[in-house]
């Protein structure tokens, strides 16, 4: 059971992490065509600044979970470093319970701000509705919800393996 859930996160948290870089590929792109469109042609395309500013947002929380997997989200370093062992796990699941906590309330406020704001257009796009853009507030909490829960099980601390 241990194991098939570790293959699950790792599937879900790759896939959300190339969908992260992704994201970040076409903001990239779409401010090069910007300037490219502004300052060469003197046509600015006004509705690449929507998409740029939602495609970052998309990245954000698409690579959270990447970040929760590796121990690199929440972290209280030296409250870890001082505990002993055992208390040790007690502090991951109190960590672990508190992240999925705040997940939760953003995966549930989330998907209702996306509902409420589906009769919303963007500035720019107007025949794309405003859901897209607020969805990656649900989508990436799910996605981080599977880290959370990876973490606990098979614990990283990339960041206290680094810090000196």
């Amino acid at each position: 059971m241990k194991s098939t859930f570790l293959r699950f996160e790792r599937w879900t948290t790759t896939l959300a992490m190339a969908l992260a870089c992704a994201m970040l590929a076409l903001a990239a792109s779409l401010g090069m065509f910007q300037i490219l469109m502004r300052f060469v042609f003197r046509m600015p395309a006004e509705w690449t600044e929507v998409l740029i500013r939602f495609s970052l947002i998309w990245m954000v929380f698409l690579a959270i979970p990447m970040a929760f997997r590796q121990g690199a989200m929440v972290s209280v370093d030296v409250v870890y470093r001082w505990s002993p062992p055992a208390l040790r796990r007690a502090l991951d699941y109190a960590v672990a319970f508190a992240a999925l906590l705040l997940i939760a309330v953003i995966v549930w406020w989330g998907w209702d701000y996306a509902k409420r704001g589906g009769v919303q257009t963007m500035a720019g796009l107007e025949e794309i509705s405003m859901f897209w853009a607020y969805l990656a507030m649900p989508v990436g909490g799910l996605f981080a919800a599977v880290g959370v829960i990876g973490n606990l099980i098979d614990p990283r601390r990339l960041e206290l393996e680094t810090a000196q």
